[in-house]
């Protein structure tokens, strides 16, 4: 993407971007420090780029190690958890489609309108192995919690890593999918729930998971009409007990904000507290 790839193309350091945003959601801090992490420099030489990935970058190159640089930016911020990358190797996503075409990297894989057409592959290159720590925290949990999120882009490359699949298989823990709101024009054209089951199950190997979490409220009309040339909602078409059916939208969707600059697909959105009040109704079974 935008400041995480000039920051690995300029530096050669690992993407920070996503890891920065695991940090702040599990920041104990005050507002003002996730306020910082997430500021992002509008003009300049540093236009672009957010307080948090500089950071992070400039404390790998310090340390010399990208777990170090964000163990570290977790005491800073005081976070209640861990966040690890799933692998240190410097990796690039490909999709290779059915026409021929090859897509490199998370970008344009994201932006593509042809992906529903057909794809050949989709990997990682240099072919990474996982990293022994991500494999530990696997092996030793309880509880996993699956998505939501890109299905191409966020979801199945954590599958691509080697030993991470077969760690899944494994493990003893139970096994969470929390299924994505909305579909994506050109990728997921009118995907049910089965069909994102499917997809992932090709990359696991076989169907892991212990609970489906899916959505069964309905946006304000004037939403998904916003959303009509983006993709479509996703629904269940699954009679399995597995399958949680809960209103988890954001309750804050009532009204387009006008003038508002931000991306379409923050307007339908999942409400964390809803959707952490079904986690944990399944945690207390357990």
């Amino acid at each position: 993407g935008g400041s995480t790839g000039v920051l690995r193309d300029e530096l050669g350091v690992l993407p920070p971007g996503d890891v920065r945003q695991c940090l702040v959601a599990l920041s104990d801090s005050s507002r003002l420090m996730r306020s910082l992490m997430n500021y992002r420099f509008e003009n300049g030489g540093l236009g672009g780029h957010s307080f948090g990935n500089i950071l992070l970058c400039a404390l790998e190159k310090v340390t010399g190690s990208f777990e170090t640089a964000v163990e570290e930016v977790g005491k800073i911020l005081s976070i209640k958890g861990k966040v690890l990358p799933v692998t240190t190797n410097k990796v690039r996503l490909h999709m290779l489609l059915e026409n021929g075409k090859l897509l490199k990297g998370e970008r344009e894989i994201h932006l593509s309108n042809e992906i529903h057409h057909g794809y050949k592959n989709i990997y990682l290159e240099p072919f990474p192995k996982a990293d022994t720590h991500a494999i530990d925290e696997i092996n030793n949990a309880d509880l996993i919690i699956f998505g939501p999120g890109g299905l191409y882009t966020s979801l199945i490359p954590n599958l691509l890593v080697e030993g991470i699949s077969k760690a899944l298989r494994d493990s003893q823990a139970k096994k969470i999918f929390v299924v994505n709101l909305m579909n994506k024009k050109g990728q997921t054209p009118n995907f049910n729930v089965s069909n994102y089951l499917n997809e992932i199950k090709k990359y696991t190997g076989k169907d892991i998971f212990d609970y489906i979490i899916v959505n069964k409220s309905t946006p304000p009309k004037e939403l998904v009409e916003v959303y009509a040339n983006e993709g479509t909602l996703v629904e269940n078409d699954l009679h399995d007990v597995r399958v949680i059916l809960a209103d988890l939208l954001s309750s804050n969707l009532k009204e387009i904000p006008k003038g508002d600059t931000l991306m379409k697909r923050n307007l339908i959105r999942h409400d964390s507290e809803k959707l952490a009040a079904e986690l944990m109704s399944i945690v207390s079974r357990l």
